[in-house]
C-alpha cells in the first residue's frame, strides 16, 4: 500500500469560512458558494493547489462541490442547466491544466461529482448519473460514505458492507472501471460519523474494500485502535491483493447487493484467483464463482481463506454455499495455499440454520402490525421489519445523527409479549444514524420464551405519514 501526503478541499462551498476578498465577485446570493466561471475564486483556488503541490502534497481530494453556484446577475439570465454546465466545464479545464503541469499528482472527486449514493433501493432512473468526462481529470471517484444499506441484517455492520458493495456495482453500471472507483469502505473509530463503530467487524470491511478492485482505497479513522497482531493481519490482506491489483484484474459477478441476491468480486492473475463472496439474504444460498484464471480452470478445488463465525461455508468445485448474511473469501491456484489463510471473523456470527416461521401480520393501528405465533421448538426467533413509502420503495427514517439525534430504535420499534409479560429482544440497529434507516432486525433468545405458549410480536413505525410495514419471522439456530 502506498500512502500519499494529501489535502482535502471543500471545493467551492463555505461552511465556517468567510469568503476571501478575491472571492467576493464569485459569491452566490446566499454567500455560501462560489461560481467557478465568474470572478476571482477559481484562479485563486488553483493558486492554492499549486502552493501545496510545491510543498510536497501529491494527492488532492475535492469534496462538497456545488455546481449550481452562480452570482445573482448570472441567475437572472441563465438557466440552472447552463450554470451547472459552465461550472463543470470551467473546473474540469482548470484541473486538466493543473495535471498537465504536474503529471505525478493524484486527484479524487468525492461528493457532488455524480452518482446516487443515498439508497440501495433506488429505481433504475438513477442509473447513468456520472459524467464520465470527470475521469479525464480524476484518478478516481468515490461512491459514498459507508452507511447501512436497505438490506436488513442482524449484524448492523454487515448491512454497511452491503451498502459499499452495492454502490461500487452501481457505479460500475454507470460504466466506471472498477479500478477508478474508491468505495471509501474502511472506517474505524469512535465518532458519530461511523456510528461509534470502533473496530467492530473490521476484518470483513477491510477484505471487501480491497476485493472491490479500486486502485485508490481511502481509509478513515483511528488506525491506532488496531494492535500489532491486527496490523499484521491488515498487512497480510494488502500483500495478498497487491499483485492482483497491480498485474491482475477484478470482475464482479452474481446479483446486485441491494436486490438481496448472492454476489461477489473475483480478482485473478496468471497464477490463481481470490473471490470475496457474500450472501445478503435470510436463507442459506449457493453461488457459482466464474472460472476467471487459467489456473482456476485447471484445478478443481479451492480453499476457504476467510469466513464469519458460525455457519461453515461448503465449497464444491467453483460453487460455495453460504449462511444467511455471510461473507467468505475463497482462493484458487497459488492462492489456495495455507499461507494465505485469513482465519475466522469471530465478531460476526452466522446462524447454523434458518427457516421461516408461519405468522400472519395484521394492522392494529396506524403504522403498526401484529402477529401471534408459537415460539420455535429449537433456536431463537428473528424478527425483521422493513418500511416502505407510498411509491413502494424502501423508506428511510431520519431521526437525526449525533449528538442531538434520536436512536432509530425509538422510531422503528420491535416488541414481544408472552403471557402478558414483555420479552427482551436483542437488537444492534438502535443507533443515531445520520443516513437514515429503513429496517429493524432483532432476535429473541430461546431461553427467554416459554414452550407451548403463544408469543405476540408487534412491529411499528413512528413516522408521521402513513407507511407500509413488511414483517416476517424466522427461527435461527447458532
Amino acid at each position: 500500500m502506498e500512502f500519499f501526503p494529501d489535502c482535502g478541499f471543500s471545493t467551492n462551498t463555505l461552511v465556517k469560512l468567510n469568503a476571501a476578498p478575491q472571492w467576493q465577485d464569485s459569491l452566490n446570493q446566499n454567500k455560501g458558494s462560489m461560481s467557478f466561471y465568474e470572478g476571482g475564486f477559481l484562479p485563486d483556488f488553483m493558486t492554492v493547489l499549486e502552493y501545496w503541490y510545491d510543498r510536497g502534497i501529491r494527492m488532492f481530494k475535492f469534496d462538497f462541490v456545488d455546481f449550481a453556484a452562480a452570482t445573482p446577475d448570472a441567475e437572472k439570465t441563465q438557466t440552472q442547466q447552463e450554470i451547472s454546465l459552465r461550472n463543470q466545464n470551467a473546473f474540469r479545464e482548470a484541473l486538466r491544466k493543473f495535471r498537465q503541469k504536474n503529471p505525478d499528482v493524484v486527484l479524487e472527486g468525492f461528493n457532488g461529482f455524480g452518482g446516487e449514493v443515498e439508497s440501495t433501493d433506488a429505481p433504475l432512473r438513477f442509473q447513468h448519473l456520472v459524467d464520465l468526462r470527470w475521469l479525464e481529470v480524476f484518478d478516481a471517484l468515490y461512491s459514498g460514505d459507508p452507511r447501512p444499506s436497505d438490506v436488513p441484517e442482524m449484524n448492523f455492520w454487515r448491512s454497511m458492507d452491503i451498502y459499499s458493495d452495492h454502490m461500487v456495482r452501481q457505479y460500475e453500471r454507470n460504466f466506471l472501471p472498477l479500478e477508478r472507483i474508491d468505495s471509501t469502505g474502511f472506517m474505524i473509530g469512535n465518532t458519530g460519523t461511523i456510528y461509534y463503530r470502533k473496530t467492530n467487524a473490521w476484518q470483513g470491511m477491510l477484505l471487501l474494500m480491497v476485493a472491490r478492485g479500486g486502485w485508490i482505497n481511502t481509509i478513515h479513522g483511528n488506525l491506532e485502535f488496531l494492535d500489532d497482531q491486527q496490523a499484521r493481519w491488515f498487512a497480510k490482506v494488502q500483500s495478498m491483493y497487491a499483485p492482483l491489483e497491480a498485474m491482475g484484474r477484478t470482475k464482479t459477478f452474481g446479483g446486485m447487493p441491494g436486490e438481496v441476491k448472492p454476489y461477489g468480486f473475483g480478482s485473478f492473475d496468471s497464477q490463481g484467483a481470490v473471490f470475496a463472496v457474500l450472501n445478503p439474504g435470510q436463507s442459506v444460498e449457493e453461488i457459482e464463482m466464474p472460472l476467471l484464471s487459467r489456473v482456476q480452470k485447471q484445478i478443481a478445488s479451492g480453499r476457504i481463506l476467510f469466513r464469519d463465525a458460525g455457519f461453515t461455508p461448503v465449497l464444491t468445485g467453483n460453487r460455495v454455499k453460504l449462511g444467511p448474511g455471510q461473507m467468505a473469501a475463497v482462493g484458487f491456484g497459488r492462492y489456495a495455499d495455507a499461507r494465505y489463510d485469513l482465519g475466522i471473523q469471530e465478531d460476526v456470527r452466522i446462524p447454523m440454520s434458518i427457516r421461516p416461521v408461519a405468522a400472519q401480520f395484521q394492522p392494529v393501528e396506524s403504522n403498526a402490525m401484529m402477529a401471534t405465533t408459537a415460539p420455535p421448538e429449537k433456536g431463537d426467533l428473528r424478527i425483521i421489519l422493513q418500511q416502505r413509502g407510498k411509491d413502494g420503495h424502501l423508506l428511510r427514517s431520519w431521526p437525526g445523527g449525533p449528538p442531538d439525534g434520536v436512536p432509530v430504535g425509538r422510531v422503528l420499534v420491535l416488541q414481544a409479549t408472552q403471557g402478558g409479560r414483555n420479552i427482551p429482544i436483542e437488537i444492534n440497529y438502535d443507533k443515531m444514524i445520520w443516513s437514515g434507516l429503513s429496517w429493524a432486525v432483532g432476535e429473541i433468545r430461546h431461553q427467554a420464551m416459554h414452550a407451548g405458549e403463544p408469543i405476540t410480536i408487534r412491529c411499528s413505525s413512528s413516522e408521521k405519514n402513513s407507511v407500509a410495514l413488511d414483517c416476517k419471522l424466522l427461527a435461527v439456530e447458532y
